[in-house]
């Protein structure tokens, strides 16, 4: 298997671990500030302004989100939980889109008091929308659009017509009417239709899906969209010899599709933005973990002491995350199961893996865990969510999460001699 380099040190690594222990997430915060000045000079082009409302759930961590907004990025919100991050960090009004399903009230009373763009996820939302708001909709107002078996889905989020997620075609257009209707003023248009997706045609094919429907939008209902969010889900190359998606040619691509059909139709300048996380943030976090047992019996197992609490992609998904051994990369190698701790079998980073062989104490980096690892943790059995760690380089680091101790744990219980 081929080696996938990472950018700081062992000694780095120890020096880490010796403060805060492990497990830990650590990001590179260099290199995903550079990664997202490289996402918004493929959309500069943009004549009426590029913006990615970074998906505030694949790493919920006010210290990343502070650094994206320098950066330029907004927040994709879809929790009150998420709102309340962004606005700690200044991120508030256009820079929010709230995108949400089965939404209660007091969260799009929350999105519309900081003055977020609502998404609205179906039809009948538009009439709670207005009762939650005292009967009156926000002047601007956006629809998640679902193609159904228009569009091809992919791994990650299947066939279209099977997600619970966003308008039929008919219900566009509906809801527009009822929009334009009730004295609606401006009016967005969005999709999610991938996850995780390496093939760029992809996202040009979605950007040409949204043009077209934005141009008959507005020729048959004289409702003219201003923003179309393409969604998400441009993946990252979990495994050696995978090629990131090319964002420079996307970029291109979607530049000539407004140009062949926007501007001909009168629509443009319209603003173009999009809602990606995993691809901004997940190649530069690592889960680095320590080896605390090893184990033979029908096969060999390498046992860390994190578990899929840390990180449940590989449970959940049976999803690939690359395993360093820094102290051992130029030795010997064997096949083995990487475990955890939980009482579930499947609590497994990698099965059938053939790594660099440890030694008891020695640190393993599990790679590409900065979208969707700390933050899908849970305390099942008890176990603990890991400190964050933002790597500024060399020697020079920020604990930015602590790492959570059993008084955490106990603390919403009422019961005596509870304390941690």
């Amino acid at each position: 298997m081929p080696a996938k380099n990472l950018p700081f040190t062992l000694s780095q690594l120890e020096n880490i671990a010796a403060k805060v222990g492990t497990p830990f997430h650590l990001y590179d915060e260099a290199a995903l500030r550079a990664n997202a000045r490289a996402f918004n000079q493929a959309f500069a082009w943009v004549p009426g302004g590029f913006k990615n409302f970074y998906a505030v759930k694949a790493l919920p961590n006010p210290h990343v989100l502070e650094a994206l907004k320098q950066e330029g990025f907004g927040g994709d919100c879809s929790s009150i939980a998420e709102l309340l991050l962004c606005e700690a960090v200044g991120i508030r009004g256009s820079d929010i889109v709230f995108t949400s399903n089965d939404t209660p009230a007091e969260e799009f009373q929350k999105a519309h008091e900081m003055g977020a763009l609502i998404n609205l996820d179906d039809i009948t939302h538009i009439a709670f929308l207005e009762r939650a708001l005292g009967g009156k909709l926000p002047e601007f107002l956006c629809f998640r659009y679902n193609p159904g078996p228009l569009k091809a889905g992919n791994a990650i989020i299947g066939k279209p017509e099977e997600a619970k997620y966003g308008f039929t075609r008919e219900q566009i257009f509906e809801g527009y009417r009822i929009l334009r209707d009730k004295g609606v003023k401006r009016f967005a248009l969005h999709t999610m239709v991938a996850s995780n997706e390496l093939n760029p045609d992809y996202f040009v094919e979605t950007a040409q899906m949204l043009f077209d429907l934005a141009v008959e939008v507005f020729q048959k209902l004289g409702v003219r969209i201003e923003l179309l969010n393409l969604g998400g889900g441009i993946g990252i190359p979990y495994r050696p010899g995978q090629q990131a998606v090319d964002l420079a040619r996307v970029g291109r691509d979607i530049r000539s599709a407004y140009e062949r059909t926007l501007t001909p139709a009168g629509l443009a300048p319209m603003r173009i933005t999009m809602e990606c996380g995993r691809m901004v943030t997940g190649p530069y976090g690592y889960l680095v973990s320590r080896v605390l047992h090893k184990k033979a019996t029908y096969k060999n197992y390498v046992g860390l002491d994190s578990c899929m609490a840390n990180l449940m992609r590989p449970a959940l998904y049976g999803s690939y995350h690359h395993v360093t051994v820094p102290a051992r990369e130029c030795g010997a190698r064997k096949v083995y199961d990487v475990t955890g701790s939980l009482c579930e079998n499947n609590d497994k980073f990698a099965i059938d893996r053939e790594i660099a062989d440890p030694e008891i104490g020695d640190l393993v980096v599990i790679h590409d865990t900065g979208a969707h690892g700390h933050a899908m943790g849970f305390n099942y059995n008890g176990k603990l969510r890991s400190a964050e760690i933002l790597w500024q380089g060399g020697a020079d680091y920020r604990l930015i999460r602590r790492a959570e101790t059993l008084a955490d744990h106990f603390a919403t219980l009422d019961y005596p001699g509870l304390k941690g």
